[in-house]
């Protein structure tokens, strides 16, 4: 199942009186290259972000600050992984759709992908996201 992929990543923890460190390597914390860093934030009360999926691109998703719920679909199993922790990521592989929302007053939802942004590499559209997901498995 595809979906079993898709799990929390433990990230280095360095505790310290002064404030405590969180770091990220591609390729070692995450299985892959980190070509590209974006965040969410300042999301209006009862908004959703993602609804969509991608063919080819990795993620690792972080709660930065504040708490979110990300919805996972492979097209034919659901999960939602509630997050809360700057020291977890989510890792997402390729052909996963996702959606997040419940998002906490404050909350910065960041997220390291394995390239650079591609309009072509997105699923847009459920239903052909679905179809693809199903031509997958059979094939």
């Amino acid at each position: 199942m595809l979906l079993d992929k898709c799990k929390i990543v433990d990230l280095p923890r360095i505790n310290d009186p002064r404030g405590n460190l969180t770091f990220v390597e591609g390729g070692r914390h995450v299985p892959f290259d980190i070509k590209r860093v974006y965040y969410l934030y300042d999301v209006p009360g009862g908004a959703e972000r993602g609804g969509h999926a991608h063919k080819d691109l990795h993620q690792l998703i972080i709660a930065m600050s504040g708490s979110f719920d990300i919805h996972l679909d492979d097209g034919f199993t659901k999960k939602t992984v509630h997050m809360n922790r700057s020291y977890y990521g989510l890792y997402v592989c390729p052909m996963i759709w996702r959606e997040i929302d419940n998002f906490s007053s404050g909350a910065v939802c960041m997220v390291m992908a394995s390239a650079y942004y591609d309009e072509l590499d997105y699923y847009r559209n459920y239903a052909a996201f679905q179809a693809d997901a199903n031509r997958a498995t059979v094939s």
